[in-house]
């Protein structure tokens, strides 16, 4: 189940696409712990994170077509 809260959580190292830039190509970040996905807005990184368990984000991101 996903869960928003409206505090961000402390001490996760947030990764950001390498496609964000300055330009307006911002998008989103991503935290994980071994339980856990944290999903953010990388332009607000102080407003709602979504969180979720890693499985299902798992599943997630291997349903992506890969790049080449």
């Amino acid at each position: 189940m996903k869960r928003i809260t409206s505090k961000p959580s402390p001490n996760l190292n947030w990764k950001k696409s390498s496609y964000s830039n300055g330009s307006g190509g911002e998008c989103l970040e991503c935290a994980q712990t071994k339980t856990k996905i944290f999903i953010r807005d990388s332009k607000f990184t102080q407003g709602p994170t979504i969180s979720m368990q890693s499985a299902p984000w798992q599943t997630f991101v291997d349903s992506l077509p890969a790049q080449e």
